[in-house]
């Protein structure tokens, strides 16, 4: 279970140095195997990624291919509850809806002597989108890769996710590939899923971009193709911060940095409280609730290894951490939240409010759940209808508006020893 750790008198801690290291992707086994991967599956194509499959997922695809059929699609989409479904659509309507606001058009301005300068924006042609197997389903996360991609106007998102042993894919996740317009599913994980994707194979096309949560091997996967095609971040671990003082529940603070510890062992759950009372009543509720949840081998380390109650002298303190830390999800459980969102600097998603739990916002309210981790929110942004989008320069000048900056155009070229350019707006006019 968490620690209480008191800095209100020291403020030397090896907290937030032990959170920065969970996330590293430098790791030589890790970068080895990976290289490997990717190398083979570049070469061999569907070959090594129908070896890889049956080495990593432990299941033989050669007999009925890699793609999921229609009727695979069906037979998933029949089995999955009604009452789930309608969820999914709800939740698909609120994420649309939110995002539909992100869009951006193209502009232009005319300027003087007949210049006109603009910005055009068009959709990438063709997204991946990966959604990991292992110990939980996340349908969510078809909703949030897919749904921005699709209000951007991408022309085909393809999908990847991993097989399970009986070589299908989970209804659940199909149901909302289906409902978010995702376009090809591949039964594919790993490093190879991502190989697969960046480099094209005879049955995956190639992508322009993917995106999508992972492990170390995805995640270093996709740090590896980068410019080969883009990707949405570098992610790691989640990692949830709650900021409270007294007028804080302390169950609903235990039940929010339960919530994100039990994703993974390396996940963090972090509350900062000026409030001594609470940081008990935290402990002590986050022991009780612990005991009626499934994933307790999870909750174990991660809580231990990374989870901490913070006690400090003032809620401006508390902030303070916030801002270095940058985490993932940072809830404000104090008096008037809004009132401190001015001062919050780094963070992925800030929850306002008691009643705006972190799993609001990773099925529900809207707002994308791929967020930045590991201190990343200093500078990346949530998945974002932008990112499935590129822009496009428009310049067009008249002889004479270009008459009237050609000497200022050949000085600066010259300045820089290229006469090349200069003599190309030289010819112009002679």
């Amino acid at each position: 279970m968490m620690d209480i750790i008191d800095i209100r008198e020291n403020k030397e801690n090896n907290l937030f140095k032990k959170l920065a290291g969970r996330s590293r992707l430098d790791r030589t086994d890790v970068l080895s195997t990976v290289n490997d991967i990717i190398q083979n599956v570049r070469s061999d194509g569907d070959a090594a990624v129908y070896e890889y499959t049956r080495r990593f997922d432990g299941v033989d695809l050669s007999g009925i291919g890699l793609k999921v059929t229609e009727a695979e699609f069906d037979a998933a989409c029949s089995k999955v509850d009604i009452k789930l479904l309608e969820v999914i659509r709800k939740a698909k309507g609120n994420i649309e809806a939110f995002h539909m606001k992100q869009k951006e058009n193209s502009w232009f301005s005319t300027e003087a002597d007949g210049v006109i300068l603009g910005q055009l924006y068009r959709p990438l042609e063709v997204v991946g989108i990966y959604v990991p197997g292992g110990t939980a389903v996340l349908s969510s996360s078809v909703l949030m890769n897919a749904i921005p991609a699709k209000v951007a106007g991408v022309k085909k998102i393809i999908m990847a996710t991993p097989p399970g042993r009986d070589g299908k894919v989970n209804g659940s996740v199909l149901a909302a590939a289906r409902e978010a317009g995702v376009d090809e599913v591949y039964k594919i994980g790993g490093a190879q899923a991502i190989a697969a994707m960046a480099f094209g194979t005879a049955t995956v096309p190639r992508v322009d971009k993917i995106s999508g949560p992972g492990n170390i091997y995805v995640a270093t996967a996709k740090r590896m193709v980068y410019g080969f095609c883009d990707i949405d971040m570098f992610a790691g671990p989640s990692e949830i911060m709650v900021v409270a003082d007294e007028s804080a529940n302390p169950k609903y603070v235990a039940a929010d940095l339960i919530s994100q510890a039990e994703h993974d062992v390396l996940s963090a759950a972090i509350l900062s409280t000026t409030s001594e009372k609470l940081a008990y009543a935290v402990k002590e509720e986050s022991s009780r609730q612990y005991g009626y949840l499934s994933r307790k081998g999870i909750l174990d380390r991660s809580l231990a290894d990374y989870g901490a109650i913070v006690l400090v002298n003032s809620v401006d303190e508390a902030i303070g951490i916030a801002n270095e830390i940058a985490p993932e999800h940072l809830e404000l459980c104090i008096e008037e939240p809004f009132s401190r969102l001015g001062d919050i600097r780094n963070a992925g998603a800030i929850f306002l409010g008691n009643y705006s739990s972190e799993p609001l916002g990773d099925y529900f309210a809207g707002p994308n759940h791929v967020l930045p981790t590991g201190g990343t929110a200093r500078f990346f942004s949530p998945l974002n209808v932008a990112d499935f989008m590129k822009k496009s320069s428009v310049i067009s000048y008249t002889g004479k508006a270009l008459e009237k900056v050609k000497d200022d155009i050949m000085l600066f070229a010259e300045s820089e020893g290229l006469d090349g350019h200069a003599n190309a707006i030289r010819v112009r006019f002679e």
